[in-house]
Parts: structure tokens; sequence; C-alpha cells
């Protein structure tokens, strides 16, 4: 399976989840930036920020690093015969080049082509639109843009619809083995992001269990003055799915509690260096497991914000701008003509 992957999100980790089911190895094809360029528009990650995510999620056993866009007869090839592929996979929504023409037309030619089902609710083009929304510039300051956009993004949010089961699909499903230490990591991973990844991975090799506490939307609002951009429940799909979380605890509290402590028999908490900033002055939520001693400072491996993300965006809005309208006509086209596919 092959995508752009840029602005990763749980819509592209429930492709891969579903792509994985259809056989024994999944590999994943991360398109060029040129490639990004000449067929969508600028993208907002680097090819090695979209290859950390990529690699990162549970599901995925082998990583191309810039595929062509377009599914050639060479690069199909080579699939089969360097990469071994058996089928190459893709979303029921249509993928075409700057032409009209499919591109994955030669896969299903030679019969090697299969289909899953798209993930509705969520998308990159999504993603930029509320941000766009969310987000002013302002003599160079990223800026909330006030309440009416908060609104709207809210009204923009209501095309997820959580499930039960699709948070058990993302799960792990066990639990720490006896004596196993037990490494607890907190934040809001708002447009989870290659340093969201880092620091997991980081924090998943103090110990042999991680647990990820996923602050809810009123406390992040509460603490930076602004909404999230991905509500709880789709950020808990993003943390899910990385392969270092082993659980989320879901709209964890702020504050590190005894209770919380005993309770998943937490041997040591960690924070890294590089954090959102706060509107608030607040009381050291990591107190009392600073004062048992079980507390750990770890440098964050990258210096990426969920902020710095979107402020790739806003600097350049209007390019981004067209990108949207462009792919947004898409998107209603498919959500206006689809009809029920079976699948996950």
């Amino acid at each position: 399976m092959d995508g752009c992957f840029d602005l990763m999100h749980y819509g592209h980790a429930n492709a891969l989840r579903q792509a994985k089911l259809l056989g024994d190895q999944l590999v994943v094809g991360v398109v060029s930036d040129e490639e990004i360029v000449a067929n969508k528009g600028p993208p907002v990650l680097s090819m090695e920020e979209r290859l950390t995510l990529v690699s990162g999620l549970k599901w995925v056993d082998e990583v191309i690093p810039n595929a062509p866009y377009e599914i050639t007869e060479e690069f199909m090839n080579t699939l089969f015969n360097k990469y071994n592929i058996d089928y190459i996979i893709h979303g029921d929504d249509p993928c075409l080049l700057p032409d009209g023409t499919d591109a994955y037309a030669l896969a299903k030619k030679a019969g090697r082509y299969k289909q899953i089902k798209r993930t509705e609710g969520v998308s990159s083009t999504d993603i930029v639109g509320r941000i766009l929304l969310t987000f002013k510039h302002k003599d160079g300051v990223t800026e909330t843009a006030g309440a009416e956009s908060s609104d709207q993004m809210k009204n923009q949010l209501s095309n997820f619809l959580p499930t039960s089961r699709r948070i058990m699909q993302f799960s792990n499903g066990q639990a720490p083995s006896p004596g196993a230490r037990v490494v607890y990591i907190d934040g809001a991973f708002d447009l989870f992001h290659a340093g969201h990844v880092e620091i997991l991975r980081s924090a998943r090799q103090l110990g042999d269990f991680l647990i990820v506490g996923v602050h809810d939307d009123q406390a992040i609002r509460e603490r930076r003055g602004c909404s999230p951009i991905m509500h709880l429940h789709e950020r808990t799909l993003s943390v899910l799915a990385c392969r270092y979380v082993d659980e989320v605890i879901i709209g964890a509290p702020r504050e590190v509690s005894r209770d919380m402590i005993t309770t998943f028999n937490i041997s040591l908490v960690v924070h890294g260096t590089v954090a959102e900033g706060s509107s608030v002055v607040e009381v050291d939520p990591y107190a009392l497991p600073k004062s048992m001693g079980i507390f750990q400072t770890v440098t964050s491996p990258k210096t990426i914000t969920s902020v710095s993300v979107a402020t790739r965006i806003i600097d350049n809005h209007e390019a981004y701008k067209k990108r949207n309208l462009k792919k947004k006509a898409s998107e209603d086209k498919y959500y206006t003509q689809k009809e029920y596919v079976s699948g996950d």
C-alpha cells in the first residue's frame, strides 16, 4: 500500500490496519515530496517526518521511501520482483492523476489490486481546514482565531463517529505481565506527529509496558486557551496505533495521583523536554511521582510541536487553501456518490 501520509491521522492508520488483514506482511510506500507537489500541492511534513510516522505504526512491516504517486509499470515490477508484493491496496475513494486518469489502473489491469474501505470523518484536507479555521497568523505569531472559528471547527468534527469496536481494533488488548515495569507518559498528542512517535519510543525503552494518558479537550482548552485540533477520541486512536504504546487512558487527569499510580501499578512517570506552552500557571502535575522518586525527564528527540506543524500551514496558507479547495471538491463528490462498502 502507498500514500502521501501527510498530516498522519487515524484514517491513515485504519487503512493500513485493514491492509495488513489482507496478508502476512505489509510493505508501505511513502510518496516523495516532489511527487506530492506535482500531484496535490506542497506537503506539510517532510519525508523524514512522514517516514517516522508510518514506520511507527504497529501494522507496518517495511517502508519504501520516495515512492511514485502513480503505480507505473516499472515501479509495479519492482514491487513484485524486489519486494515480493502480491497485491497493491488502496481505499474505495478514487485516486486520480492531474490528467484525470486512475493512478492504480495498471495494478487493476494486472489483477493485482485489492480495495479497502475508506475511514470516514477525517482526511488531511479536513485537518488543514480545521487549522486554517482555528489559527490566524498575525505579526509573525500564530494565535487562536477566536470563538467563532472554534465553533466552526466543532461543526467540522461531526463527521467522526467513534465506536467501541474501532477502539478494540486499534488496541493491543493485553495487560502487563506480572512484575512488568510499567511506564506512564501523558499529554495532548494533538496533530500526532514525528515528535510524538520518538518520545513514545524513548518512554517505551525505559520499561516493559507503556501506558499513555491522553488529556481531554476541556483540560487542554483550560491550559492552552484554545481547543485541540483533533478531539479526544481522534487523538486516542492516533496514540493507540503507535507500535510503542501498550495501553491508553482516555481523558487522563492532568495531575498524576497516588490512586492512579497504585491502580495501574506505575513504576515510572516520564515527561519530555518539549511541550506546548500553557496559558495559565498551574500546580506541578508531577509533584507526587517526583516526591516518590519515580519521575524522570526524557530528552525529546525532536523539537516539533503541534503548534509548529500548524504554523507551517498558516505561513503558507494561500497554497494550502488552493490545495484544499481542489481536494475538498473531490471528497464532497465521494461522500455524495458513496455506497456501502464492506470492511472495517
